[in-house]
């Protein structure tokens, strides 16, 4: 049996060893184990300035919201299930502000795979542009590389629509599993060169965020010596007139990609203008920062090519037509329901027990 002193050793030595290696991916993963809403402080990132001319929303003393959810007062609800921010706008007008669990509108939250929405929004930017010719580009335009992996089939709509026939594992539990590997990676363009195929693209609608981080590549070759956090920066951050600062997760200090299927970190109202960029057919103001037809592809009903008609472009939509959603792990959305003026933004520690997808469309459907 070790004494207490060769137990003190062992420890030392095992913790030495952590330190060593904590640099390494398998190391992250334990020391940090599972996605946090303080993962922003973890990984390295490049910063996006607040707008020299900011906007904001109207505020009113009289807003209009449920006062209980299933028979609960609302903001007993929303904190019961872990909500740490909550916004329900319309008209440009917030109805509805309020925050939780110590949180107030100055805290960053990352969006986790909300950011799959914004990349969209950036590739639709690139098109618009002549950066990118279309969606219906191989992929291997941009990535050669992947041309030996027998990738010259999948195209940018493939990635866009989540059909692409990859082979990825969307796990953050198993710290060999691919979602963990591009979360707790140290260098995602190492990691897509090894990417596989698993099935023909355009059979198959499957939910990746490998799909996401290869569009984040195709955007970072497209730009020249740009960053996407700079492009971002020039496209949304300053002429929606974000209000405060924010950062952009990327996989290591030098020459690190922007993890483009999460990490964006920032806060609630700011994440609200990307709605209202939408709501509004791409235009912010009189000044069309995304094309009209780019946000109309973006959000349609379709069924082609193995597509399913709860998702279109890195967007979700509870009610094809009507409405459509960011959303990220953790119970992170930015809700949209363009024939209403509605926009809400609901931020969460986790989900909670909540089926914020039903809550969303009750609530819009109440105006």
């Amino acid at each position: 049996m070790l004494n207490t002193n060769s137990k003190t050793k062992i420890g030392i030595l095992t913790i030495i060893l952590l330190l060593a290696v904590s640099s390494c991916q398998l190391a992250r993963f334990v020391f940090y184990n599972f996605a946090d809403v303080k993962d922003y402080k973890k990984f390295p990132s490049r910063p996006l300035k607040v707008s020299p001319s900011q906007f904001n929303f109207y505020s009113t003393t009289n807003g209009k919201y449920p006062k209980q959810l299933n028979g609960i007062p609302f903001d007993k609800y929303l904190e019961n299930n872990k909500t740490l921010a909550f916004l329900i706008i319309r008209n440009d007008t917030i109805q509805y502000e309020k925050y939780f669990k110590g949180y107030s509108e100055e805290n960053i939250v990352p969006s986790f795979s909300m950011a799959k929405s914004i990349t969209s929004i950036l590739i639709g930017c690139a098109i618009d542009e002549g950066l990118i010719k279309s969606v219906d580009e191989p992929i291997t335009n941009y990535i050669p590389e992947l041309v030996k992996n027998g990738f010259e089939k999948v195209t940018i709509q493939h990635l866009l629509q989540m059909t692409s026939g990859i082979k990825f594992n969307e796990s953050y539990v198993n710290p060999f599993g691919d979602a963990a590997s591009f979360y707790y990676g140290l260098n995602l363009r190492k990691q897509i060169r090894r990417m596989k195929l698993k099935t023909e693209p355009g059979r198959t609608f499957e939910y990746v965020s490998g799909n996401t981080q290869l569009l984040g590549l195709v955007l970072e070759r497209s730009l020249g010596n740009r960053t996407i956090s700079q492009y971002l920066q020039e496209k949304l951050w300053t002429p929606l007139g974000m209000e405060y600062d924010a950062t952009w997760s990327i996989d290591r200090k030098k020459n690190g990609l922007e993890k483009t299927f999460c990490c964006l970190n920032a806060r609630a109202r700011d994440f609200a203008k990307i709605g209202r960029l939408y709501k509004n057919q791409g235009d912010w103001n009189g000044k069309q920062i995304v094309s009209k037809k780019w946000v109309q592809e973006s959000t349609k009903l379709d069924l082609s090519d193995g597509s399913v008609n709860y998702y279109q472009y890195q967007w979700w939509m509870p009610t094809p037509g009507v409405d459509f959603m960011a959303e990220g792990i953790l119970g992170q959305f930015i809700y949209v329901n363009p024939s209403k003026n509605i926009i809400i933004v609901r931020l969460g520690k986790n989900e909670g027990k909540a089926n914020w997808w039903t809550i969303f469309t009750s609530l819009a459907n109440a105006y």
